[in-house]
């Protein structure tokens, strides 16, 4: 099982995709049971044993290719997702799931560029790093969040973010079903 986490599609206007074109997609490119979360790029699917980076680059060529949108994209394997909802630092300090945020590294070694960041005091904001993800809490949200600005800063379009009720959605939909 795999995730992957488009960055940027369907927020305003720009970058428009329906999901029920990019299931066709994931089935196309030749990937079992697509699924998706919400309408922001979250697909659930089975890749077998290809490396995530290389489904990351056939998923963004078949989506400028057939769907006309060009769009990063973040693959993880269902152990490594599983991996950054357990080591998740803020769990305590976050109150709200909707102002806590998820920013995955398209590379894990991105986290390197992040470890100026996590040494900072950001309060009342708070920030943690672990091997796949940044984790950013926001308690008054993200839009004036100097720190979520400095994790963009630092990353560009190499991560792409979601909330932490979107991330734990994600890991539902992972998980097999207990019937």
């Amino acid at each position: 099982m795999h995730v992957a986490l488009i960055r940027g599609i369907n927020v305003g206007k720009a970058k428009r995709v329906a999901m029920a074109d990019l299931r066709g997609l994931m089935e196309k490119l030749g990937y079992g049971d697509p699924r998706t979360l919400l309408n922001s790029g979250n697909v659930v699917f089975e890749a077998g044993r290809e490396a995530p980076s290389k489904v990351a680059a056939r998923v963004e060529q078949g989506m400028a290719a057939r769907l006309k949108v060009s769009a990063r994209v973040t693959v993880l394997t269902a152990a490594d997702f599983a991996s950054v909802v357990e080591e998740n630092p803020l769990g305590r300090v976050a109150s709200d799931p909707t102002r806590l945020l998820v920013a995955f590294l398209t590379d894990p070694a991105d986290a390197k560029r992040l470890e100026p960041l996590a040494r900072r005091t950001w309060k009342p904001e708070a920030f943690g790093l672990g091997s796949r993800a940044a984790y950013i809490w926001c308690p008054a949200g993200m839009i004036e969040s100097p720190l979520a600005e400095a994790v963009g800063r630092v990353l560009g379009d190499a991560t792409t973010t979601r909330n932490w009720s979107t991330v734990t959605k994600i890991q539902a939909l992972i998980q097999p079903s207990k019937s």
